[in-house]
């Protein structure tokens, strides 16, 4: 059993910073690629980025130079570091973990970028 728990969601005003944490337990193989990806209200989920447990990373065009995705394979930790967000980056953010074809999910965490 895979579990996902995401944290460092909340409220920041436009061209703030936040940093989300998802730490993965359970069954957790050597080879895996964790992602975070977001859905606002209305809007289809999407893959914000993604990285690979040997570190290639891939981001959402939208996000690029501006967030930064990173691991720390001895924690089965992923980070998202956020900056200069906008209005549009508003929703709710998932952890995901794909292991052996198997498709794991965080249960969210709320970003809200408003003045």
């Amino acid at each position: 059993q895979v579990q996902l728990v995401e944290s460092g969601g909340g409220l920041v005003q436009p061209g703030g910073s936040l940093r989300l944490s998802c730490a993965a337990s359970g069954n957790i193989f050597s080879f895996n690629i964790m992602g975070w990806y977001r859905q606002a209200p209305g809007k289809q989920r999407e893959l914000v980025a993604s990285i690979t447990s040997d570190g290639r990373k891939n981001y959402a065009d939208s996000v690029k130079g501006r967030f930064t995705m990173s691991r720390d394979n001895g924690k089965n930790t992923v980070y998202l570091q956020m900056n200069s967000l906008k209005p549009e980056d508003t929703a709710a953010y998932h952890c995901n973990l794909v292991v052996n074809s198997l498709s794991y999910w965080g249960q969210g965490t709320q970003v809200t970028v408003s003045s």
